[in-house]
């Protein structure tokens, strides 16, 4: 029978948004939580429809990861200017870049509907002046949505809250109906939202329980290429955070797989390790480049926070429903068997063998890997500093030993 892994793949979606509105809090002072309160607003938005079921949860899916190549963008467009520039390139300058990318990104996730182009197009505008020049009727319901939707939350972050907030809310609908959104989204909105108590949810907080109440949150169940595609989607995400680690995360699932495999860990497992080896370093994306980019030895200030990140992915996964195991092993990468490591602090008494793998793993990929400021190691030279590290009481010996052999052939 063929072996298949069963994730609750909504829920990573919001961690993920989770990660991504980390780095829109960084750039363009957007405060945290916004693509859940851009999924609430379109959940709220799709009774007027009477959206339910699989249609409800892509759109929610789509919602949380609307702006999932924001990393990618700044990357690959940005990467040559400064954090200030950043921040007037991302607010000034009305790319559809980010649009393609996250679209191409997109297709990697496994939804149960059509959602062709609603990420490609959830910029633009009613009548026909948004980047691609699409007027409504050319448009998905779910983009039309997610537009504008992402477009009220951004005004609300300016804004505030209360009834001023709210009244300057409809007024901008009304103004920029049939222009910037179309008369039944518009409708769509005043109908879920019909006074400003009703939108207050939404700077109180009580929003999220409020969303996943909603959400049909049901696993769905993954072979390999699909776990290994939804594992590719997320460590991208990571990876495009620096230039430093462009290719860390997808390296140490890589790795962290062929590994358990060559040691002979079933096929679940196997899924497992690479989910979580893509998934470990998600909690960099609250760090800021600054930091992460530094080829200068850090400030104990510095090295706290940086420290950090281990201890942010595991708040971040621990929002998905039964992902206990998977958390831990990518949470646990840099803690040591003497108990000095963190963020926990964990003995050797405390750390399974998956963890101690990707401890491992992760060193190994950080060390053979090539950066911007210096060539990777060999695998001899790894392989020496790993059995240091055993000696040490910092990693597994047994381990370290067959990492030497895995590896060897390569």
């Amino acid at each position: 029978m063929k072996e298949e892994l069963s994730i609750d793949i909504i829920g990573l979606a919001g961690a993920c948004s989770y990660a991504l509105d980390c780095i829109e809090a960084e750039l363009v002072n957007i405060k945290n939580k916004h693509g859940k309160r851009v999924a609430y607003i379109s959940i709220c938005m799709a009774e007027y429809w009477k959206i339910q079921g699989d249609e409800l949860q892509d759109l929610a899916m789509c919602a949380l990861l609307h702006d999932n190549a924001l990393t990618q963008y700044i990357s690959e467009e940005l990467k040559k200017d400064s954090v200030i520039n950043c921040k007037k390139g991302l607010s000034e300058k009305k790319t559809n870049l980010h649009c393609i990318y996250g679209e191409k990104n997109i297709t990697k996730i496994p939804f149960k509907t059509d959602v062709s182009n609603v990420i490609l197009y959830h910029h633009e505008h009613a009548d026909g002046t948004g980047p691609f020049q699409k007027k409504w009727n050319e448009i998905p319901l779910f983009a039309r949505i997610i537009h504008l939707a992402d477009t009220i939350d951004i005004i609300g972050n300016n804004t505030g809250s209360g009834n001023n907030s709210w009244n300057f809310i409809c007024q901008y609908l009304l103004k920029n109906r049939d222009g910037l959104f179309d008369s039944e989204c518009v409708n769509a909105f005043l109908h879920a939202f019909t006074h400003s108590e009703s939108f207050m949810c939404l700077s109180d907080g009580s929003f999220e329980t409020k969303l996943w109440e909603i959400i049909p949150r049901q696993k769905q169940v993954f072979d390999w290429k699909t776990c290994k595609n939804v594992a590719d989607f997320f460590a991208k995400i990571v990876d495009y955070k620096s230039s430093f680690t462009s290719r860390h995360s997808i390296g140490v699932a890589e790795k962290a797989a062929f590994f358990a495999q060559y040691i002979g860990y079933d096929s679940i497992n196997v899924q497992k390790m690479y989910l979580a080896g893509a998934l470990h370093d998600i909690g960099k994306m609250a760090v800021g480049n600054e930091i992460l980019e530094k080829p200068d030895k850090l400030t104990d200030d510095e090295f706290s926070k940086m420290k950090n990140h281990a201890g942010y992915t595991y708040l971040i996964l621990s929002e998905v429903n039964d992902f206990e195991e998977i958390r831990d092993w990518a949470a646990f990468h840099h803690e040591k068997l003497n108990g000095k490591g963190y963020p926990f602090g964990k003995t050797a008494a405390e750390l399974n063998e998956p963890e101690r793998i990707m401890a491992c793993i992760d060193i190994y990929q950080a060390l053979t890997e090539d950066r911007p400021y210096k060539k990777g190691l060999s695998h001899e030279k790894t392989c020496e500093m790993l059995d240091d590290m055993a000696q040490k009481g910092f990693v597994d010996s047994d381990i370290s030993k067959k990492i030497r052999e895995c590896f060897g052939g390569i």
